[in-house]
């Protein structure tokens, strides 16, 4: 499968694992280096931040899109290729979508969870044929795939469309995990 763009989904905190930065910013380089650019939530806070700071600094096309109403809370990243403030939540998400060949989420927060749960959703849905993957840095989304694994046993989720989520920790190994990726059926 051929990436443009990846859309990164993850905090605009740090956490208080090193290694939550570390992955951003491995992420930010990785897809940098294949000549992938990066779409992300426009905040230059917390792994945000990070992950753009790491693309532009490796040569890399980062887009950020954010709302009006959170460009001062967030801190709009005015040192990347393109900062598009758009007048919603809604139209962020749709943006970012329209933008992006695959999504991937870093550790992050509620914010995080629901923008990887509609992506993985959409996909479920058949509204678009995009990898979706997690970069489980030091097990932070093992909860979550426990939860997935949990949903298919209990019969609310299919193993076809569990399997839609391409989960690693290491995100080298994801992106070549993505780049083999193809649409199920």
């Amino acid at each position: 499968m051929a990436l443009t763009r990846v859309c990164v989904f993850c905090g605009s905190a740090n956490g208080h694992r090193p290694a939550y930065r570390g992955a951003a910013a491995a992420l930010g380089r990785a897809l940098a280096g294949r000549g992938i650019g990066v779409v992300f939530g426009g905040g230059r806070a917390g792994l945000m931040g990070v992950v753009a700071d790491a693309a532009m600094a490796a040569g890399g096309e980062v887009v950020g899109v954010i709302p009006g109403a959170l460009q001062a809370r967030e801190l709009g990243h005015d040192g990347v290729t393109e900062l598009r403030v758009v007048a919603s939540m809604h139209e962020r998400k749709a943006t970012m979508a329209a933008l992006a060949d695959a999504f991937v989420a870093l550790p992050g927060g509620l914010g995080t969870l629901e923008e990887t749960a509609e992506a993985l959703t959409w996909s479920q849905l058949g509204l678009h044929a995009k990898p979706v993957g997690l970069v489980d840095a030091e097990g932070y989304w093992r909860p979550l795939v426990a939860l997935l694994d949990h949903a298919v046993e209990e019969g609310f989720l299919s193993a076809a469309h569990r399997s839609l989520l391409v989960v690693d920790p290491d995100p080298e190994a994801l992106l070549e995990r993505l780049l083999a990726w193809s649409p199920p059926g």
